[in-house]
């Protein structure tokens, strides 16, 4: 390459030499833009054969993409030759024989001082430089946590986005095995959601003991990163001997936190030894992170899902219940009615008949509670409740009428305080859910009742309860019912709270146990959870408010004197069930009572209206088809005759008084169906004698 030379082929020895020995790419480029000789390094970078890139135009290793720009510039830098040292520039991409691109930086040294019309062009693979290879790595970590956050956002489906993490981890870090596990809900194994790479026992759907001492235990236990620089040196856990046959060398193991609490985990693992720095800890992070945002935004759905059937079942049960209950009222009515004729009286099967279908309405009353109960609709009594005492009065007689080979044991925290509920029907759940124990244990085992105050609320179940309860204004009280029987499957523990549902064979329960139960400590105020699995038992909590020391104890309706109502009493009827109305009328009219009946809120409205209307009491049914309810007719008489007693029946909702007129809350409220007893009793309250 001396002035005297004409051509490259006569080039001395020595520059030859030079030029082939130059570590970075060398181009020799004529003026035209075509290649008149290249270096080993240069064949080497972008993919050609020896002498393949002699002769070859140089836009032929510019990306089609920036190709008309290039050859704009190398027509600009041909008409003004000047030197371009390396590392002035921005960095450039070539594309090698293959069509992949390479990031490089290019110096140019223009020949034409020495007599030769040629520009050597220098190219760096920078790449490979420390600095910006951890740059393109975190780059490509980036953009792979990105894609994966794009199709969380896009698809409803979990299970495609739990196979795609693992995929993205293995591609990113560029490691032959990638795992990504979830907890299941009994915390002894584990499920592979997502496998990538080199295939073992491990397969994508496997179930995985947890198993103490193995890397997974370890690494659930421990909640946070965990790096094996090195399996063969490794003390913390028992290394399978399946890793070491798959030549498995290092590792990296990112936990999946909800709250705090490890639910799942993200694995990578190679064949290269101490292959995991900070900035692969980072990225598993990133990825482990959104997938248990991922999973927290199922089991949230989920979660309403199953609370949206579970209203929808109650909406349609407490309708049942509503048109059950006056199907009752007229029949039991009825009997109640022939109880009373002298031909029935002198018959020897007659009393005894009636008195069994008299059961049966009862039984049939207990059944429409229990679907009230659900359905939240049913009359509570709240008062304040020792917990304590509620305890040891339950386990004393359990010890008394369960089977001996059950351990009963019962425990109340000394902070305990009194908490807000119906005793009543709070015993009734406890006895049904101890009850779902005993037969879940039929070989014996123990059955323990536990009480505490909650000095934190459970996370899980800040949503359902009040904001006086989650602040710790108001105290919340725990009752927990465990036992040591056989657990439920997951399928199960999601419909155990459905009304009817029950694996119990067939006679030997109703399935409405737990809806019972889940009705009452809802319409109570509190939440209620099931923890259980199966081989571990089971836990059924229920949640209640505390009682304060000022707080009005709801005072119970009804009750009074059995004796019949005084004669003569002036009674408005409002009933839209004509059968209904017959009956109510017979025992109305059987004492005495002089009585108006109508269909309607409006139609009552039009008779109390009429000059001279004056009655003593107005009794009413709560729900009175398409038109006015009886709470609204009640709030009128409140307005228009405050003088007149009003009494309300219902079979649907208590809670109607106070959701939806407040200020009755005082109004005695018959429940349906009820006995000519119930009804003389609750005109006596309404009337106050």
């Amino acid at each position: 390459m001396s002035g005297t030379a004409a051509a490259p082929g006569g080039e001395p020895a020595l520059f030859r030499s030079l030029f082939s020995a130059y570590p970075d790419a060398l181009l020799l480029v004529d003026f035209q833009g075509l290649i008149v000789r290249a270096n080993p390094a240069a064949e080497q970078l972008l993919g050609y054969a020896s002498e393949g890139l002699v002769g070859l135009p140089v836009d032929e290793l510019v990306p089609d993409s920036i190709r008309p720009r290039h050859a704009a510039y190398r027509d600009a830098y041909a008409r003004n030759p000047r030197p371009r040292p390396m590392g002035t520039q921005m960095e450039l991409v070539a594309k090698r024989r293959d069509g992949s691109e390479v990031l490089v930086e290019i110096a140019l040294s223009p020949l034409q001082d020495q007599g030769l019309p040629y520009v050597v062009a220098a190219i760096r693979d920078i790449s490979a430089y420390p600095r910006m290879r951890q740059a393109l790595q975190r780059a490509r970590y980036a953009e792979q946590v990105a894609q994966l956050g794009r199709l969380a956002v896009d698809s409803r489906d979990t299970a495609l986005l739990f196979r795609e993490a693992p995929r993205a981890a293995a591609e990113a870090l560029e490691v032959e095995q990638a795992r990504l596990y979830l907890l299941e809900p009994d915390g002894r194994s584990l499920r592979v959601a997502g496998a990538q790479g080199l295939t073992d026992e491990e397969a994508e759907g496997q179930l995985l003991p947890r198993g103490a001492g193995t890397p997974l235990d370890y690494l659930i236990t421990q909640a946070r990163p965990v790096v094996v620089a090195d399996y063969a040196s490794e003390q913390r856990f028992v290394v399978p001997e399946a890793y070491r046959r798959a030549g498995l060398v290092s590792a990296l193991g990112m936990p999946l936190l909800d709250k705090g609490r490890c639910v799942g985990a993200l694995v990578v693992r190679s064949r290269q030894p101490q292959r995991f720095g900070e900035d692969e800890q980072r990225f598993l992070e990133s990825l482990a992170n959104l997938l248990a945002t991922i999973l927290q935004r199922a089991q949230g759905e989920e979660a309403l899902r199953h609370a949206q059937r579970l209203e929808s079942v109650g909406q349609l049960t407490g309708g049942i219940a509503h048109d059950f209950n006056n199907l009752l009222t007229v029949i039991q009515g009825n009997l109640q009615v022939l109880e009373t004729l002298p031909a029935v009286e002198g018959d020897e099967l007659a009393p005894p008949m009636l008195a069994a279908a008299m059961r049966a309405t009862r039984r049939g009353a207990e059944l429409t509670a229990k679907l009230l109960a659900f359905s939240r609709r049913q009359m509570l009594q709240p008062s304040r409740v020792d917990a304590g005492a509620l305890l040891a009065s339950l386990a004393g007689m359990l010890r008394r009428t369960l089977d001996q080979r059950i351990r009963i044991e019962e425990s109340a925290d000394a902070d305990c305080p009194p908490l807000l509920a119906d005793a009543g029907q709070l015993e009734s759940a406890l006895l049904n859910i101890a009850i779902n124990a005993r037969d879940a244990m039929p070989e014996g085992g123990r059955l323990r009742f536990r009480a505490w105050r909650c000095a934190q609320v459970p996370a899980a179940l800040a949503a359902e309860l009040e904001p006086d309860l989650v602040s710790g204004r108001l105290p919340l009280v725990a009752i927990a019912v465990s036992d040591e029987g056989q657990g439920m499957p997951e399928a199960v523990r999601e419909r155990a709270f459905e009304p009817f549902f029950t694996t119990k064979e067939a006679g030997r329960g109703t399935g409405l146990g737990l809806s019972t139960a889940y009705g009452f400590v809802k319409q109570s105020r509190g939440a209620i959870t099931i923890d259980s699995a199966p081989g571990a038992g089971t836990t059924v909590t229920l949640y209640f408010p505390g009682g304060t020391a000022d707080e009005n104890e709801a005072a119970a309706r009804g009750g009074g004197a059995d004796q019949a109502p005084p004669p003569g009493l002036r009674v408005l009827l409002v009933e839209d069930e004509p059968e209904v109305q017959q009956v109510l009328l017979h025992f109305l009219r059987g004492w005495d009572a002089e009585v108006r009946a109508c269909a309607s809120g409006e139609e009552a409205l039009v008779l109390l209206a009429e000059p001279g209307a004056d009655f003593d009491l107005v009794l009413s049914d709560v729900m009175l088809g398409t038109g006015m309810r009886g709470t609204e007719l009640a709030a009128r008489l409140r307005e228009r005759h405050p003088g007149s007693a009003l009494l309300l029946m219902s079979g649907y909702a208590a809670d109607l008084l106070a959701a939806e007129q407040p200020a009755l809350q005082d109004i005695p409220l018959l429940r349906k169906p009820f006995s000519r007893e119930a009804l003389a009793a609750a005109i006596a309250a309404a009337l106050g004698v």
